[in-house]
């Protein structure tokens, strides 16, 4: 089923290059909300037939205590399609598409939306090619979509609806609107930017990283009981205010739970530590701390002085064990660093484009001896080896 919009007088308009520009009534075609299975079914086909395929993702983190994929933006040259997960829940007719090598799958910043779409769904990617990555890999300092599509098309996107709640039903018009403009373009995007690094013969470079991309993993987003050592300043508290900080932890995390929000929007780490350093007895003496309003005070006082006299005859917890690197390897990573950023300045690129952050650490910690050493720690980024892997194993044993 279509839906049908309506666009302001400043929506982007079709230019005498086939793109889009900021100016007078748009000619863009209604985006095809898919949210009824049969729907989806008479998609995927269509889908299939496409050799390049923009997607996009929109997920409710800001407003759901476990956040979920809530939309999914797809656009081929001729239509753009928004298929609602929330409405329909299997989505298995999609996989093959994402795992099909044949269909090259467009997206910008695509680590997040993989990580998102294969932990709410099962979908593993093959044959990516992110618009953010061959940016970075042809060192242009704005990176943005909205930035490239300025720079390339004299498109302007507004980004006002970007924090927006994606998991309130029905999505009006204009979140329609703005979720099928971050995939409309990203096609003839596409286009441009493999033409620029078939010129700067850096395509390989930037087809491995995104190769890289496709085997990200999700994290393990459960919830962590000794997380609240991560809130800062949490290790300078005496025994007696970390096991109240403790309990206030549990507590937020379990109102978090029950009102379906995010932890943070219920009450803030600062709030939490302020309570635990004060050790609050009554009411009035939450009244000024960091965060506490009297609405939260009205919400979650009793509870908050409940939770500070637990934790006060508590057993005070112990901070985790900081892992010791080996002196040896810090060593290593640090020459190691310091070459990356100087080929990184010779190409006018940011330093993880030469290596990645968690690549470098691997090498200085395994400390390869040989070049087939070294391909194994890097690999699939067999062109960096050949590119990097003399210099890495000089900086490493001279």
């Amino acid at each position: 089923m279509s839906c049908q919009l309506r666009f302001s007088a400043d929506s982007p308009r079709r230019g005498p290059d086939g793109y889009n520009s900021s100016v007078g009534e748009s000619l863009l075609s209604p985006p095809i909300l898919i949210a009824e299975a049969e729907a989806l079914l008479r998609l995927a086909p269509i889908l299939a037939r496409e050799p390049h395929l923009a997607v996009d993702t929109e997920s409710n983190s800001l407003y759901a205590y476990r956040e979920r994929v809530c939309l999914i933006q797809f656009s081929t040259p001729g239509a753009d399609y928004l298929v609602d997960p929330l409405a329909l829940g299997d989505l298995s007719s999609l996989k093959p598409i994402f795992a099909n090598p044949s269909i090259e799958k467009v997206l910008h910043g695509a680590e997040y939306d993989i990580i998102c779409l294969k932990r709410d769904f099962g979908i593993q990617f093959t044959d990516l090619f992110d618009t953010r990555v061959a940016c970075r890999t042809l060192g242009r300092c704005q990176d943005g979509l909205g930035d490239l599509l300025k720079q390339e098309f004299g498109v302007h996107l507004n980004k006002r609806y970007q924090r927006a709640d994606w998991g309130q039903r029905p999505l009006p018009p204009n979140l329609l609107d703005y979720a099928r403009l971050d995939t409309h373009y990203l096609l003839p995007l596409r286009h441009r930017m493999a033409e620029a690094l078939q010129a700067a013969g850096r395509w390989e470079e930037a087809s491995e990283e995104c190769d890289r991309l496709t085997r990200v993993e999700p994290h393990n987003n459960g919830f962590d009981p000794q997380g609240f050592w991560h809130i800062v300043n949490a290790r300078h508290l005496p025994p007696i205010q970390a096991a109240v900080l403790r309990r206030l932890y549990l507590l937020r995390e379990e109102l978090a739970r029950q009102a379906d929000r995010p932890p943070f929007k219920i009450l803030g780490d600062k709030t939490l530590l302020a309570i635990a350093q004060t050790c609050p007895s009554d009411l009035q003496a939450l009244q000024g701390l960091p965060g506490m309003t009297a609405g939260q005070i009205r919400r979650h006082g009793g509870s908050l002085l409940e939770a500070v006299r637990k934790g006060l005859k508590d057993r005070p917890p112990r901070p985790p064990a900081t892992e010791r690197v080996d002196e040896a390897v810090v060593a290593r990573h640090e020459r190691l660093r310091a070459w990356r950023k100087r080929v990184a300045e010779t190409r006018h690129v940011e330093s993880d484009v030469i290596l990645p952050r968690d690549v470098l650490w691997e090498i200085a910690r395994l400390s390869p001896r040989s070049p087939a050493e070294l391909e194994a720690v890097i690999a699939p980024l067999h062109w960096r080896f050949h590119e990097y892997g003399s210099e890495i194993l000089h900086i490493l044993w001279g």
